[in-house]
This record gives structure tokens, sequence and C-alpha cells, in this order.
């Protein structure tokens, strides 16, 4: 069996790392960049059957990797990972070509289970419990972020608020 080619696509450079060293004594060759501006030229290289993308990185958005990922070959098996989930986001991702999307903190099981997931389950739980106040606030957010391609100023601007306080609500959220 030929080894499995992984593309870390994560501005958290520790996080990378310790992602990348736990991949590759999976036996996954893995590339690890910090952002979408080599994503091109490593991608040529590596052509990988797998990626992770973080949905937030320093500058860029996550999406945009995986709407390219997905455009140069489709087979490839891509998990979004973030500390900002939403419907919205992770609706975008699937449309985009994504194949799962999860929150972190996600470790290499959580991942690989991902990787294998090609289905969805039409028995999969349907929740009755409302949704909270906060959480559909955040939603609310998150969807004006991606509306605005994550410009925080602009997003600021739609939503009413001033871009400090949009900026201490995405902080605070991340926050664990």
């Amino acid at each position: 069996m030929s080894q499995l080619r992984l593309l870390i696509i994560e501005d958290d450079a520790v996080f990378a790392r310790t992602l990348a060293r736990s991949f590759e004594r999976r036996d996954y060759r893995v590339e690890v960049l910090n952002g979408p501006e080599r994503l091109d030229e490593v991608a040529d290289a590596l052509r990988p059957d797998h990626a992770v993308v973080d949905l937030r990185l320093a500058g860029a958005s996550g999406l945009a990797c995986v709407e390219r990922l997905h455009r140069r070959d489709p087979a490839t098996r891509i998990v979004v990972l973030t500390g900002y989930a939403s419907i919205a986001t992770a609706v975008e991702a699937i449309k985009l070509g994504a194949t799962n999307y999860l929150t972190k903190p996600a470790n290499t099981d959580d991942i690989e289970a991902a990787f294998a997931r090609t289905e969805g389950d039409a028995q999969a739980d349907l929740s009755t419990r409302p949704t909270s106040i906060k959480t559909l606030e955040w939603e609310h957010i998150h969807q004006t972020l991606a509306d605005t391609g994550f410009n925080v100023s602009e997003a600021a601007r739609r939503l009413g608020l001033h871009r400090r306080t949009l900026a201490r609500k995405l902080d605070k959220r991340h926050m664990p």
C-alpha cells in the first residue's frame, strides 16, 4: 500500500508540529503550511489525498484553502478544524468541498475518523433543546463574518458594533 499524503494548513506552529508528528507515526507523508501563500506549489509537489485546514489563518480564511484544494482534486479528503465553530461556516466548508468539520481541540484519532466518514447519518440524534440566545448571537456574528470574507471591520459595521467590541467578542469566544 502506498503512503498516505497529508497537507496541514495551520497557523499555530506548535499544534501543527504536534499534529504532523502524530500523523507521521501513522505512516502519513506530511507537509505543513502556516497559510495559503505556497498552497499551489506544495500541493503540486505532494499531491495530497488528505488535508487538515484551520478555519482562521492569520490574515486569511481557511475556506479559500478548502476551495482551492477541492478544485485541484475533488477526491482529497479535507477536514476543517476550528475554534470558532458555527453552522454558517460548517455549511460553507462542506459546500466548498470539505469532507468534515471539527471543533478544536481535536486529536489525530478524531481527524482520522472524520476522514473515514464518507456518508451522512440519517439516524443522527435530533436535539429538541432550543438554541440559546448566546448561540444565536454567535451564529449571526459568524455568518456576518463569513459574508464579509472574515473582514472584522466590515462585519462590525454590518452588525452595528465597534470593531474593538467585535474583536473582544471573538477573542472571548476563542478562550477555552
